[in-house]
């Protein structure tokens, strides 16, 4: 009964915790958001025209 109580804790903390980071990420905007933003050599990718 325990058992199933901890797993099902640790169930629904990690599907808010991955809930709050998706909305936190979404906030930002599309390139600010993108994991490849600090090596992305190209804006091209985020709809922003290049200088």
């Amino acid at each position: 009964m325990i058992a199933n109580i901890i797993i099902g804790a640790a169930i629904f903390g990690y599907a808010t915790w991955a809930l709050v980071k998706f909305i936190n990420k979404s906030k930002k905007g599309k390139c600010a958001a993108c994991d490849l933003e600090k090596s992305c050599s190209s804006q091209s990718h985020c709809g922003i025209p290049p200088n």
